[in-house]
């Protein structure tokens, strides 16, 4: 037992973590050269692509010194983005060290102070490793003294390695042995394992990853997930090499995977902690919560004779990810199709990608909103995520919306566009923060519903790509919130609908109107374009009718003739005006839907 390590990685978004992930691998040799390709952790594609971590990875790993004593190294790999704070959380929980991975050319980004932090609170050993030290561009002793400022360390304590290379690696593995400490070994308490990832297998069911805490688990014994109250047998129990290795038990201290005919993802929740039927835990391990959606968008089928694929696609990537939910809804506009939440912004995107990837299927997204609090005159107080459900202008009292604290690392020469950047999005100024090497963190409080829709690609453009957001969730804060409806010929256009602050509603609208104007091919008759909040128009835009020229029949004569043949046209017009629907060409939507907020 006392030859067992277990560590995560923490680091920020392409700093290198799946690359020096495959050399451990490599050099512990639990992967052969046949088997090797790039990023051996990260198995979608997307993954790849993008450079992130979607989903987390845990494999163990046998390590001989040169002294020939072996230990055994489970590496518990995390998301490196802000949508998976929880995950990231729960597989710190399972450690008792982190490497902190910090890129020797861009230095500490803001997502790896965050991670940091969170593992600091949980009293992990930290080891901090410089990575592509390789690179032209490295700078070690510039990005290692910011470190040594930011944890404390002495230089002499930072590792230098190159995952591509496969420098340094040697010390690392060394320093893994003799910083982190192995587990605690209370085999004799009752069982408490945590559940700090898990999978959904179509033949085997949910497979729940776990770091056994206290007792031991057993093959054939009966669990009990303490959060859901859900009780099944540990059909297979072992650990997690690179493919499963089925063993007997699971003892204090070891990582695995636990396999018990579990139906459903939502029955083995990541943070839940598993237990004995007959000699129960008294209390679970702390820190579970229930991940909840943060941003919802409504995803509606181009061709609506795809509804019920875009269901079935739905329902299997829920099976692998239970953080995803969703429900139909119809729309006038785009017909059926679901209201869908998500943790955040990148986790909406990777799901998008999916649909179209793994399962072929075009989609309308509306636009992102996140979850409003609305209290009504007959007292009552209702969740909104749904522009379409806010109640009329003059039942609501007031409007309660999601507010976060946001944490941007950026040089010095960007405070100013960042500043301005927040104070537009009504931000709050907190504080700043000088760092070395000329870099700031600055602190703001913001509202969610600013930062979802184009926040982080105005922050990269503003910056040249140099700065990093971290941020969490505060609370909900009152403010002057209303609807803004389009009309086209009086019918509101559901689709079309939004929530927005009251003193921005009128700039959105105008643009609206006028993106219209330009898109909604020209009718027979007259199109009023209009934006109203309740039964206020604040903004109107007229698509003019198609006319033919009826008077050019007309040689000379009297003018009469011509006005009369005018005024009959116009008698039509009108007529038709009250029987026409306007139909609205999907190409309007998509580009009303993407239009960023500098646009509206």
């Amino acid at each position: 037992m006392k030859n067992i390590r277990n560590f995560c990685i923490i680091a920020h978004i392409d700093h290198g973590k799946s690359t020096l992930a495959d050399r451990l691998l490599e050099r512990t040799g639990t992967i052969s050269e046949r088997e090797m390709q790039a990023q051996v952790l990260d198995d979608m594609d997307l993954e790849r692509e993008r450079g992130i971590t979607i989903k987390s990875h845990a494999i163990r790993m046998d390590y001989k010194r040169p002294n020939g004593e072996v230990y055994t190294f489970n590496l518990i790999d995390t998301p490196g983005h802000v949508d998976f704070s929880y995950e990231v959380s729960r597989a710190l929980k399972a450690c008792e060290g982190a490497l902190l991975i910090v890129d020797a050319a861009q230095g500490i980004e803001a997502q790896t102070i965050s991670n940091l932090y969170q593992a600091i609170e949980q009293n992990l050993e930290i080891i901090p490793v410089l990575n592509k030290i390789d690179l032209p561009g490295a700078d070690p002793e510039g990005i290692g003294q910011q470190v040594v400022d930011l944890i404390g360390c002495d230089f002499d304590e930072i590792l230098q390695v190159s995952g591509k290379t496969g420098e340094g690696v040697e010390k690392l593995l060394e320093a893994i042995v003799e910083r982190v400490p192995g587990p605690k070994q209370d085999t004799d308490k009752p069982l408490k394992a945590l559940i700090f990832d898990s999978i959904f297998n179509t033949y085997r069911g949910s497979i729940a990853y776990v770091r056994v805490m206290e007792g031991e688990l057993k093959k054939g014994d009966g669990m009990l997930f303490m959060a859901t109250g859900k009780e099944y047998d540990a059909e297979e129990i072992g650990y997690l090499k690179l493919k499963q290795e089925p063993t007997d038990k699971l003892s204090a201290g070891e990582v695995g995977y636990v396999i018990g005919s579990v139906k459903s993802l939502q029955d083995a929740k990541v943070g839940d902690t598993i237990t004995h039927q007959k000699n129960k835990a008294d209390k679970p391990i702390p820190g579970y919560k229930e991940v909840k959606p943060m941003v919802f968008s409504g995803m509606f089928p181009t061709q609506s004779e795809d509804f019920e694929d875009l269901r079935s696609a739905l329902e299997k990537l829920q099976l692998n990810d239970a953080s995803l939910t969703y429900q139909p809804e119809t729309s006038k506009a785009l017909g059926f199709g679901f209201r869908a939440g998500f943790l955040g912004m990148l986790h909406m995107e990777i799901i998008q990608e999916r649909l179209d990837r793994e399962f072929n299927i075009d989609i309308i997204t509306t636009v992102p909103n996140v979850r409003y609090e609305v209290e009504t005159s007959d007292n009552g107080r209702i969740r909104v995520d749904n522009p379409s459900e806010m109640p009329d202008a003059g039942k609501i009292e007031a409007v309660w919306e999601p507010y976060i604290r946001a944490s941007i690392l950026t040089p010095a020469d960007y405070i100013g566009p960042i500043m301005s950047l927040c104070q537009d999005r009504r931000g709050v100024y907190v504080n700043q923060h000088f760092m070395q090497n000329n870099r700031v963190e600055i602190t703001y409080e913001l509202p969610m519903a600013e930062v979802v829709f184009d926040f982080y690609d105005k922050l990269k453009s503003g910056t040249r790509g140099y700065a990093s957001l971290d941020y969490e969730l505060l609370e909900y804060r009152k403010g002057s919130l209303v609807r803004l409806d389009i009309l086209l010929n009086g019918e509101q256009v559901d689709a079309l609908s939004s929530i927005a602050h009251r003193d921005k509603a009128y700039y959105i609208g105008r643009k609206i109107c006028a993106k219209l104007k330009e898109l909604i091919p020209r009718q027979q008759f007259e199109v009023a374009v209009q934006a109203a909040i309740g039964s206020r128009v604040i903004a109107r835009d007229t698509v003019r009718a198609l006319r033919k020229d009826v008077t050019a029949k007309c040689y000379g004569g009297d003018i009469t003739r011509k006005r009369k043949l005018i005024e009959k046209q116009k008698e039509g017009k009108k007529r038709m005006k009250q029987v026409g629907t306007v139909e609205v060409p999907q190409e309007a939507f998509l580009a009303v839907l993407s239009m960023d907020e500098e646009d509206k």
